[in-house]
């Protein structure tokens, strides 16, 4: 099977358009989906509607997630980010706000095989960054590979005879060859608010037969995305970082 991973969307529409633009002449049979979809950005409504039409899909929740649909408190959030929470408590409708609300709590597992999360398998508001934060989490799921988000960085995890490494997938496209007796813990990137100073959509398409994942990146109107923020009175800082992937 061929599965569609993303995460991190965060209202961002136009990345969230141009992913799915780009594997439209792809075959997906699946699509994972890791949570946070909204926050940040200014088009949630049309996030969440895009994604409810997405079949079959497997999804968890965000932190993101949980603190627009009140789930969450606001207070966790830096002050940045708590005002675009607070935006799209006001802007979501009802119909939306009932799927965040009804997200499931990660971790969750797919076909037997694959275990999805926002953060970590065991704490979903948890990031996994580095090796020692990996080698907890991979004591906490029993499947081949686990697909998590949350950090907006594009990474791999591999465990083997108890030994943990991890490599940051640089550039805007790379293929990982799964090993047999090897288990992997794996973030596709974010969607809607990259990181790594890579402005690029970021996504995977993870191969079950070829045993491979790949990991791509794709331009999208950034301007257009940066100019809804702005005209929503959000914080400007949210639209200056998607230029600069940070």
């Amino acid at each position: 099977m061929r599965y569609l991973v993303f995460t991190d969307i965060h209202g961002n529409m136009e990345a969230f358009h141009a992913v799915l633009k780009f594997i439209q002449k792809k075959r997906i049979d699946h699509y994972l989906c890791l949570g946070d979809l909204v926050g940040y950005g200014a088009s949630p409504n049309e996030v969440v509607q895009k994604v409810l039409t997405l079949r079959p899909l497997s999804i968890v929740r965000g932190n993101h997630d949980k603190a627009v649909s009140g789930l969450d408190s606001v207070q966790t959030f830096n002050p940045i980010a708590a005002s675009a929470i607070y935006w799209t408590k006001g802007h979501i409708t009802k119909k939306n706000f009932d799927f965040l609300y009804r997200l499931q709590k990660s971790p969750e597992i797919v076909h037997e095989t694959i275990t999805i999360c926002h953060g970590a398998p065991f704490d979903e508001d948890y990031y996994i960054f580095g090796e020692f934060d990996a080698a907890e989490a991979f004591g906490y799921f029993q499947t081949p590979i686990c697909f998590f988000g949350h950090t907006h960085f594009p990474f791999v995890y591999s465990e083997k005879d108890q030994a943990v490494e991890g490599t940051f997938l640089e550039g805007n496209s790379n293929e990982v060859k799964l090993e047999k007796g090897v288990r992997y813990l794996i973030n596709p990137g974010s969607v809607g608010q990259p990181r790594d100073r890579n402005a690029r959509a970021a996504f995977a398409v993870y191969d079950s037969d070829a045993r491979t994942v790949k990991f791509f990146r794709v331009e999208y109107d950034v301007a257009e995305a940066k100019k809804k923020i702005l005209d929503e009175k959000l914080p400007s800082a949210l639209a200056e970082r998607l230029s600069l992937g940070i």
